[in-house]
């Protein structure tokens, strides 16, 4: 049977268990020569500079390491074909960490060893990292890195593939990037062995990073070993004089195994450095949980299966509890080994214990195969490993990514490289979050908007009720809101309704409809607040559908809910609601009207009259107490009284006032003020809540000068009122006088 995702079967014949198991050890095998040539430069990033004497050490635990990952994940994994081992992002961070605690043992004492406190604090935090794997794996908190900013893993990831080239520059030079050691790599053998290693990288480049073929990588790097050696014999000079001149490794001794967890070793241990290195340690757990978590869906998204993420991490934690019992360091499933084990044909669990057996093979042999290998051979894998890296997240990503999220990322990794991880992850949290609120604060939060007019309630309504909407339908406005509310999007919404408001001032019903809103936070129940307030100095009532308990209760904490806040479970029912509302009220005024029209009517005696004159009067409501109209002030209008009482209010002693009379519905007054334009005499006050309308000097001018006869109508009518009271006013006399 042939396997499409191979394309040829290299066992065909043969009995198919035995089959399934060659095409495990060949994919397995084939994944291994890439663990090995991996594992060599991982050894030389981690264990550099003072480290260098004690490189055989890590040579053995680099592939202890290799060989415990793929055994435990390759027996236990959701995805039996899985390779795992060291990865660079985790050697990365692990070589930070030996350097920090390097760094502070020469601080403290130049003379104090080095070797079994690295050993140690390498068992431990690969250790400590497998423990909280496992955490995660078993509480299924592991998801909970998917939410983590993209631009904060990016960020992270480019840092170490910035960390990892510059740890590449160490390797062939020996010296550590830093502005005291800038003089150093002036001189002309460093840089022609930089030189070399650049152009290692660029070969590696534009050959096996294009064709990723399994054998490719082994047979560029035996490439550039017999291109060295043959332009060291050309020019004369021997193995010994290379190695002097720093262009090869010194062959370490055997690779030696040793378990650092002797009493005598603890009890030297520099637990004062232990502070110090805690967020070194932090980026160790986060980068390998990160990197399982990834791989695993980078692996998931290239074979299209799925995996079990907690599985993975309890698998991966039990591989690194068992790694750093043993002496060797972090690592997780490997994208590029699984893949090209699939690919390979290797679909069961032999293909991780095949790499396995590999891996501990080369602790024979890994050491004299370095003492061959020149610097920039490896030096420029790590180059192209870091390069690589940094192409990814710092070039590939700006096309992903909106410019502030990059902008985002690349800061980020500047302050890893420059502060360390623990401020980078911070502040690259931090980042992220301002960056998610500005750029969620600019999605709309309004989905649309809509009035009575054109989307009305389902009830069948008669001609005359939809004649009232189509005409007053504007009163009624609606707002259809998205996402989730919070203080940037909430403060757009508020403005956009004081602008709605304003430029629909005969707005007395506004709808916001919360159905597609998946949550509110309290900051945005404070622009509702505004909201609310913006809606009640203009006489408008607010509804509120399809509010959700959650949003109902943080909205009731900022006292929005209640008063001219009304909450209607459906769009449909609030939508009658609000239209019988203006029915009625447009009935009630259509009454009104004809009420006024046959006063004026009887007044004028011409209904074309009272319909002008209507026309040019203001309508008017007052509360019960309300002042209308002061003493003293101008003349510039007199008032029809329509509906209940107002009382004509004179000075008395003590500062208070009397009533000298009370005008009731279908009276009028300040007549005579408009037409003799002198100040008011008394004060005009409601004393019942009443209904009046307005006639003001304005109109009552263009009713002189456009239409004389209707003036003359109220000029004659102002006289028989005047004519009416004074009859009174006689009347009352002639009592008083008797």
């Amino acid at each position: 049977m042939t396997d499409p995702a191979i394309g040829f079967d290299p066992v065909a014949g043969i009995n198919p268990s035995v089959k399934r198991a060659l095409n495990d050890m060949l994919g397995g095998g084939a994944a291994s020569i890439l663990t090995v040539t991996f594992g060599l430069s991982y050894s030389l990033l981690i264990f550099a500079g003072p480290l260098s004497p004690y490189l055989s050490y890590g040579i053995a635990a680099t592939f202890i390491s290799s060989a415990v990952l793929a055994a435990v994940i390759g027996l236990g994994s959701s995805l039996p074909f899985t390779i795992a081992a060291p990865d660079s992002s985790t050697a990365a961070v692990t070589g930070i960490l030996a350097a920090s605690l390097v760094e502070h043992i020469e601080t403290a004492n130049l003379s104090a060893p080095l070797l079994s406190p690295v050993l140690i604090t390498l068992g431990l935090s690969t250790v400590l990292t497998g423990v909280v794997l496992c955490g995660l794996g078993l509480t299924r908190l592991g998801r909970a890195i998917r939410y983590v900013p993209y631009p904060v893993v990016g960020g992270f990831l480019g840092a170490t593939g910035l960390l990892i080239a510059l740890g590449a520059v160490r390797v062939i030079t020996n010296y550590p990037v830093q502005l005291s050691t800038l003089p150093r790599f002036a001189n002309g053998t460093t840089l022609l062995e930089l030189g070399a290693a650049c152009a290692m990288a660029l070969v590696l480049y534009l050959t096996w990073h294009r064709s990723r073929n399994p054998f490719g990588l082994p047979i560029i790097l035996v490439g550039g070993v017999v291109t060295a050696h043959l332009a060291f014999w050309i020019s004369g000079v021997s193995l010994d004089g290379a190695r002097s001149m720093g262009w090869t490794f010194q062959p370490p001794p055997q690779a030696a195994f040793m378990l650092p967890w002797h009493t005598g070793e603890l009890a030297q241990y520099p637990w004062f450095a232990v502070p110090d290195l805690l967020g070194n340690l932090v980026a160790v757990i986060f980068v390998t949980a990160s990197s399982t978590l990834f791989n695993t869906t980078g692996i998931e998204v290239a074979v299209h299966r799925e995996a079990n993420l907690e599985r993975e991490l309890n698998v991966t934690g039990a591989a690194n509890i068992l790694s750093g019992v043993l002496g060797g360091y972090t690592g997780c499933s490997s994208i590029s080994r699984s893949i090209l084990n699939f690919s390979s044909g290797g679909r069961g669990r032999l293909s991780g214990l095949t790499a396995s057996v590999l891996s501990l093979l080369m602790l024979a042999i890994a050491p004299e195969l370095l003492g061959f290998i020149p610097k920039f051979v490896l030096g420029g894998l790590l180059l192209y490993l870091g390069a690589d890296q940094l192409h990814k997240w710092i070039i590939e990503s700006r096309k992903r990514l909106s410019k502030l999220e990059y902008l985002s990322l690349v800061a980020i990794i500047v302050i890893i490289v420059a502060w360390g991880f623990v401020p980078g992850i911070l502040i690259g949290v931090i980042i992220g979050c301002a960056t998610f609120a500005f750029s969620a604060a600019r999605v709309e939060s309004i989905k649309y908007s809509f009035d009575g007019s054109e989307y009305r309630s389902s009830l069948d309504r008669s001609r005359d009720d939809q004649e009232v909407l189509l005409a007053h339908g504007g009163k009624i406005q609606g707002l259809n809101l998205q996402s989730y509310l919070f203080f940037g999007s909430a403060n757009r919404l508020y403005q956009h309704v004081k602008q709605l408001l304003h430029e629909r001032p005969e707005c007395r019903y506004l709808l916001f409809d919360f159905k597609l809103v998946t949550g509110v936070d309290s900051s945005a129940a404070y622009s509702f607040a505004q909201i609310k307030r913006s809606a009640a100095d203009l006489g408008v009532e607010l509804i509120l559908v399809h509010l959700s308990v959650a949003a109902e209760k943080v909205l009731r904490s900022s006292d929005f809910v209640g008063g001219s806040v009304t909450i209607i479970p459906e769009l449909d029912r609030a939508l009658e609601w609000c239209e019988n509302e203006l029915i009625s009220q447009h009935q009630g005024l259509a009454q009104e009207e004809a009420s006024l029209r046959d006063w004026f009517t009887g007044i004028l005696d011409s209904e074309d009259d009272a319909d002008e004159l209507i026309r040019r009067c203001q309508r008017i409501e007052v509360e019960a107490g309300e002042v209308i109209v002061q003493a003293g002030d101008p003349a510039d209008s007199m008032h029809f009284i329509l509906d209940g009482r107002v009382g004509i209010m004179v000075p008395a002693e003590d500062d208070r006032t009397t009533r000298v009379r009370s005008l009731g519905r279908y009276t009028t007054i300040g007549e005579m003020g408009l037409v003799s334009q002198t100040p008011r005499s008394a004060t005009i006050q409601a004393e019942v809540d009443s209904v009046l309308y307005v006639l003001n000097t304005h109109q009552f001018d263009a009713i002189r000068e456009e239409d004389p006869a209707l003036s003359h109508k109220l000029l004659t009518y102002f006289v028989s009122v005047m004519a009416e009271r004074l009859t009174f006013a006689n009347r009352t006399i002639a009592v008083l006088r008797r």
